[in-house]
């Protein structure tokens, strides 16, 4: 594997310089050249179209660490990315030169009992764009395996194309609460994850949908993308039981699956205190390293906790298949 989690291997050697957003300092960003890796037989080279400013970029940016991920060395950062091919290895037979695709970030072992089992994402030995010490996608080209870049319907843009990979987050985090036409959700924090899981579980027939926030605008634009209902909290403890009510009244009946958007020790208390009996929380946010929440209660109540953490392919498929209007078939 290359430094930016890409394969390595014999292949042509591109003249043009390969140009990337390069995090050398706290808020210090340089464009500076990023040698590419040679072309394996089963990678791709993809120019870069469309590139997310992902929350994590933005902590890297700002603290030069994220939770337990810290840079000690200059990166390239991004990894909500979409691109066209520009460059096939040998063994490639499913995409072709001038293909428009979304790119998978993480590259795992494919070897463990984890990968084995299907759940990659989970893998000890996950290459993540972005993630230190590996390199983003930031840049003008990057060289990746061929199977974990999907061809965009074509009723799909470049820009929805980068968008894949937050949304599969909202996916993942739908499937993993098994949310439906029968399920009451809500969701805490209005920013673009806790945008893009109220999307998903509408996606997935969920009827009724309530958000909370702390800033009015954020809850404006949940408003303009179909919430039922909106709330504005504080980031006080000590308010957590009165905005409870206000929350229960604006859903108008029980609340049976609560995503945690935030990660943050208020958001998750007003989580399990909002759910009902029986009800599932996921954590989806990471706004914490180290939370504390009472979780007595939670058990005494059955309130199940999950994690949500980061889908994969089969969510950055479905999520085409949502943009497309074309079913996903499993």
């Amino acid at each position: 594997m290359g430094k930016g989690g890409m394969s390595q291997g014999e292949g042509s050697k591109v003249e043009e310089e390969n140009m990337a957003a390069w995090l050398v300092g706290l808020n210090t960003l340089k464009i500076q050249p990023f040698p590419l890796p040679s072309l394996g037989p089963h990678d791709v080279r993809v120019r870069m179209k469309a590139v997310g400013i992902c929350g994590s970029d933005v902590h890297y940016l700002k603290t030069m660490r994220c939770a337990d991920f810290i840079v000690k060395e200059p990166m390239v950062i991004g990894h909500e990315c979409a691109g066209i091919i520009e460059e096939v290895g040998g063994e490639v037979k499913h995409l072709v030169v001038g293909d428009r695709v979304a790119l998978e970030p993480g590259i795992s072992c494919w070897r463990c009992n984890l990968c084995k089992e299907g759940r990659y994402n989970l893998c000890p030995e996950m290459k993540f764009f972005a993630t230190p010490p590996v390199h983003g996608s930031l840049a003008n080209q990057v060289v990746h395996p061929a199977d974990l870049c999907f061809k965009l319907p074509e009723n799909v843009s470049l820009e929805e194309g980068a968008m894949c990979e937050p949304l599969s987050v909202g996916v993942h985090a739908c499937r993993r609460a098994e949310v439906g036409p029968e399920t009451n959700v809500l969701v805490m924090g209005a920013g673009p994850i806790g945008l893009v899981t109220m999307l998903a579980a509408r996606a997935f027939g969920v009827p009724r949908i309530v958000i909370v926030d702390v800033d009015d605008n954020r809850l404006s634009v949940a408003r303009q993308l179909g919430a039922d209902g909106i709330v504005k909290v504080t980031t006080s403890l000590e308010d957590v039981d009165s905005e409870v009510e206000q929350i229960q009244k604006a859903m108008g009946s029980n609340i049976d699956v609560t995503f945690d958007c935030a990660g943050f020790n208020k958001t998750m208390s007003t989580a399990l205190a909002a759910t009902r009996c029986g009800g599932k929380v996921c954590l989806v946010g990471m706004g914490h390293g180290i939370m504390t929440v009472p979780l007595t209660p939670a058990a005494a109540s059955l309130v199940l906790r999950q994690g949500g953490r980061c889908g994969g392919c089969v969510q950055v498929q479905e999520h085409m298949a949502f943009m497309s209007g074309v079913p996903y078939q499993w």
